[in-house]
This record gives C-alpha cells, structure tokens and sequence, in this order.
C-alpha cells in the first residue's frame, strides 16, 4: 500500500481536530454568554456563572477517561479507527445539545442532560488530540517530527476561530432571539462539520511504525498500566508540562468573554472579534515554533513558550482593564503567541518521550491532564477569585503560578527518552 501524501495527513490531523474542537469550543463560548441564564436561572448573575463554567468543567473531566479509554484501544487496535470513534462522539454529542430543552422547558432534566451530554464530549475529545498527533508524527521523519506534529496542533486556533465566527454570526440578532435560538445554530452546524471530518479520516492508514508492532505482537496488553509502571516519571512531567497553555488559552477564550463584558463593559461582538483575530496570530506562530524545534529541538522551544507564558498574565490584565479594545487586542494577540510557541514544539516533544506501545496512552493522557487542572479549573478559579476580591490580580497570580509548574516540569523531560528508555523485556512484553 503507498504511503499517504503529506496533503492527507495534514487533513485527517488538521481538518478532524478543527471540527472536535469547533465542537468542543462553542461549548466554553455559549457557557460564557448564555447558559448561566438558560440552564441555571434560579442562581444569581454570579453564581449563573459559576454553574455553568462548572459545566463547562465537567468536559475535562471526562478528558482523561476518555484519554485512557480511547488510549488503550489506539495503542492495540490503531489510530485512525479511534480518531473516526472520536469525531463521531464529540460531534453527536454538540449537535444534542443544539436541540437541548431549557430549564424554562423541562426544569432539573435541562441542566443534568446538559451535564451528560457534555460528558460526551469531554470523553470523545480525550482521545482526540493524542490521535491526531500520532497520526502525523508517526508517518513523519525524525527530523520532520515537530512540523508533522503541529498540524493537529492547528485544530485547536482553528477550532477557536470557526466557533467564535459561528458565534459573531448570531451575536448580533436581538437579545430575544439570541437567547431563543440563535445560539443553538453554531451547534447544529456540527453535523455538517462531522460529515466532513469522517470522509477525510476513514481514507487514511496507521502508520508503518505503528503496524510494525502490532504485526511483531508486541502491543501491550493494557498500555494504561504498562504506563504506569514503566514511566511513572515522563507521564507525571509531560502532564505538569501540559498545563500552561490551556491555564492561558482558556482564560482568554472563555473567561474574558464573561470578565469583559459584564465587569468592563466590553461589547459582546468585539470580544469575539478579537479574540477571533489573535487565532491568525496563534497559527502563524505554531508554524514558526514548529519550524524552529525541528531545527533546535522541542524542549528548548517549549521552554520559551514556558517563560513567556510566565511573564504574560499580569501585562494582560493591565491592557485589558483599560477598556481599550485596541489594547485588548494587543494582549489577546501575545497571548495566542505564548501559547502558539507551546504548541508548536508540544506535538514533536511528546512524540519522542513515549514508546510506540504505549504512546498514544501516554500523550493523551498527559495532554488532557495538563488541560484539566489549567483550562476547567481556570475559568472557575477566575470568576470565585474576581467575586472575593474585586480585582484581576488574583487571577493574573494563579495563571502566572500554573505556568511556573509547566516551566519547571518541561526541564526534566528529555527529547528521545523513549528510545533510550526502552528495555528489552519492555521490547518483548505483550
């Protein structure tokens, strides 16, 4: 069988990854402007919020299960029959709650359903990004690795980008009939997206490296545990490692769409256009970031992404706070570069720190580890901080600590472990 073009790669990595985290992202977007309202009236303004950044949270949670889950399946059976499982959960998942009845409607069953339902998605996501990665990296040269690696990586601006967009487009109807219906349509759009994603990935194969172990017989049995107790160290720095630039990415796209426009008065639409603009600067440093770690490694890169993600919050907040929207541009768009830096060298990295027996496990559970404690916690940590105190200092502080914890943890991972890692009873172990 001849091997995959790059052009199919990229779209089976890139495409599929922009639709589940489209999916996943107009979630985060509808808990920022409308659920709180919707699902939860009975609470106050506040405690709206709180409930449905809560909700917004439960999805994480589900990430690392569905990360091991989904993990232990990609590590035996392959990559691409996961990746196809994963858009199909994530994406059946976001269209339900487009025809979700409100609390208004059915009461108590509302907000549980809604629960549910974003439990899917959370689970179908787990699995998805450590997938995507794989599916690249592993058809890639050592020395391509980062590059190949940093297509999935562009799902997630992108994902960013097409829900706010989807969102901009119904923002601007009347309170009422935002409220009634207007935000229901970038969740049924999801269906169309989905069609799209499972064409492009059904067309694609696992990669040689990945079929020459299944056909040796030398799969894990259960990869989880075989994780676990073979690389206990690589999996708990790579998740520390994890946790900054969603602690940035979602204090941005989630939490200041809710901090703008109800603490600084922000208009609801400009928000969403700036934040959709900073994705083309988030991208554009991806490329750079990947281009750089093939060329100097990435862990070198990551750490800049690290210091930077350290440095950043405090500055932010500052320009945010002055109402400018210019100024608030400026910050959403040093954010999108502290993160695109990440993400650029994220993908290669991870690739070269576990074996191929149990790397799809280990990148996606690090990866939805380090996205559970900095992006579900985020959110709600920020709005409890704001409500005590009255100021965006606290939260700017908390960001700022998250991303020391990724610094200091990326120092201790070394590109290429894996292979100096590997034992030959880990070799032969089935």
């Amino acid at each position: 069988m001849a091997a995959p073009s790059r052009r199919s790669i990229f779209a089976a990595s890139f495409v599929g990854t922009s639709i589940e985290w489209y999916d996943y992202y107009i979630f985060g977007t509808a808990a920022a402007l409308v659920f709180g309202s919707l699902f939860f009236p009975q609470f106050s303004a506040v405690a709206g919020t709180l409930a449905a950044f809560g909700t917004f949270a439960v999805g994480f949670i589900a990430r690392p299960l569905g990360a091991a889950v989904i993990g232990h399946f990609g590590d035996r059976i392959g990559r691409k029959a996961m990746l196809v499982l994963t858009l199909l959960l994530t994406g059946g998942a976001t269209a339900l709650i487009g025809v979700l009845p409100t609390f208004a409607a059915i009461g108590i069953a509302a907000p549980l359903l809604l629960v549910l339902l974003r439990l899917l998605q959370g689970f179908g996501v787990g699995g998805e990004w450590g997938g995507a990665v794989l599916i690249a990296t592993e058809h890639a040269s050592s020395r391509r690795r980062a590059v190949y690696g940093s297509f999935a990586q562009f799902g997630v601006p992108i994902g960013v980008l097409t829900s706010n967009l989807a969102f901009l487009a119904v923002a601007g109807l009347p309170d009422e009939a935002f409220r009634s219906w207007g935000w229901r349509i970038p969740f049924l759009l999801s269906v169309v997206l989905v069609v799209v994603g499972f064409v492009v990935r059904s067309r694609l194969q696992d990669a040689p490296e990945f079929e020459q172990v299944k056909q040796r017989r030398e799969t894990s049995t259960v990869p989880v545990a075989d994780l676990v107790r073979r690389h206990p160290k690589v999996l708990a720095l790579a998740s520390l490692a994890s946790i900054a630039p969603p602690a940035v990415g979602y204090t941005v796209i989630v939490y200041m769409l809710s901090y703008g426009t109800t603490a600084l008065d922000y208009e609801r639409t400009t928000l969403l256009t700036l934040i959709m603009l900073s994705t083309v600067v988030w991208v554009a440093t991806i490329v750079v970031a990947a281009m750089l770690s093939d060329r100097f490694g990435s862990r070198p890169v990551f750490v800049v992404g690290a210091l930077t993600a350290v440095a950043w919050p405090l500055p932010m907040f500052a320009l945010v706070n002055t109402g400018s929207a210019a100024l608030a541009g400026i910050a959403f768009a040093v954010a999108a570069i502290v993160q695109g830096i990440m993400a650029g060298a994220q993908g290669g990295l991870f690739a070269e720190i576990f074996p191929v027996r149990v790397r799809y496990s280990g990148i996606s559970i690090a990866y939805q580890v380090g996205g559970m404690v900095g992006g579900a916690v985020t959110p709600l940590v920020a709005t409890a901080l704001f409500g005590a105190t009255g100021s965006s200092t606290p939260i700017a502080l908390y960001v700022t600590g998250l991303s020391l914890l990724s610094l200091v943890a990326v120092f201790g991972l070394r590109e290429g472990s894996a292979r100096s890692a590997a034992t030959p009873d880990e070799v032969s172990a089935g």
